[in-house]
């Protein structure tokens, strides 16, 4: 039997436990990945590193194909969105405790 990507199931649970710690939320993203919505002057190496405290950000969602959420940069408003399978990792920011994932 195939199962489902662990992947969204980590991100969450991860995402939780960083917050339920009082750290920062960061996700590594692949910012070259098909359908992955981010400001590209941001974009390093093809990487990108974005801040998911929920002070940061605005209406985060976290399903099971996809991040999506509303954030400032360099005081712009834009939208974000992250297919699950571009997120290569999540960690917190003040101890770099986290996960990274495989490449799908």
């Amino acid at each position: 039997m195939s199962m489902t990507s662990s992947r969204p199931y980590l991100v969450r649970a991860l995402y939780e436990w960083i917050i339920d710690n009082g750290c920062t939320p960061y996700v590594l993203v692949d910012a070259t990945a098909p359908g992955v919505e981010v400001p590209q002057q941001y974009v390093k190496n093809g990487q990108i590193v974005l801040n998911l405290a929920p002070g940061a950000v605005d209406g985060l969602l976290m399903s099971n194909d996809d991040v999506r959420f509303r954030g400032r940069f360099g005081g712009v408003a834009m939208e974000i969105f992250l297919p699950l399978g571009a997120v290569l990792g999540i960690y917190a920011r003040e101890n770099g405790q986290g996960m990274v994932f495989e490449p799908e």
